[in-house]
């Protein structure tokens, strides 16, 4: 395992910032909520958050690693498929040789949100190719009536918000531990 030291050249420069196409972040008035300091490279297209002690695939589902970046197109899923999607993989012997890949819950990956960076909002030096788009989370809604729906997180300006869970959306797997 390696730390992941560079923050990028682009971030340590003060004011509002590109650090990668389309990127914007302002280290100025804040520092960086998920410096690439706070992440261990596994070596494998994962990283451990040394805070949280949290492993996460660098890729979005339908993504792959190529060891420096991800290519092809993130998959678009419904809640469901996303979870099955899980399932599915650890079954088939997993990745990164750890079986026991699941969805985040909301406050996990509001965890790797940066937020002093814009479009999108997460450290695209840690995950490449992260669109700012929604993103499933494990959170379902609770009550009455409430049941069709689950919670998503957007790495664009939306946030957080409720969708039914036939909507269809990005998912990104996480597993507790190095």
């Amino acid at each position: 395992m390696t730390r992941i030291t560079k923050i990028g050249i682009f971030l340590l420069c003060v004011g509002s910032v590109s650090a990668f196409a389309g990127q914007s972040c302002d280290v100025k008035a804040y520092p960086l909520s998920t410096p690439s300091e706070r992440f261990t490279d596994n070596g494998d297209g994962t990283v451990t958050d040394v805070a949280s002690k949290m492993t996460w695939m660098r890729c979005a589902l339908g993504q792959q690693w190529t060891g420096t970046s991800c290519t092809g197109k993130a998959q678009t899923l419904s809640w469901q498929a996303a979870q099955e999607a899980a399932k599915e993989l650890n079954a088939k012997g997993g990745y990164a040789k750890h079986m026991d890949w699941r969805m985040p819950h909301i406050p996990e990956l509001a965890m790797i949100v940066e937020r002093q960076c814009a479009n999108p909002r997460i450290n695209l030096g840690i995950f490449p190719g992260t669109p700012a788009t929604y993103f499933w989370t494990a959170t379902a809604r609770r009550g009455p009536g409430l049941g069709a729906e689950a919670y998503r997180l957007s790495f664009g300006p939306e946030g957080a918000s409720p969708d039914k869970k036939v909507a269809l959306h990005l998912a990104r797997l996480v597993r507790v531990g190095g």
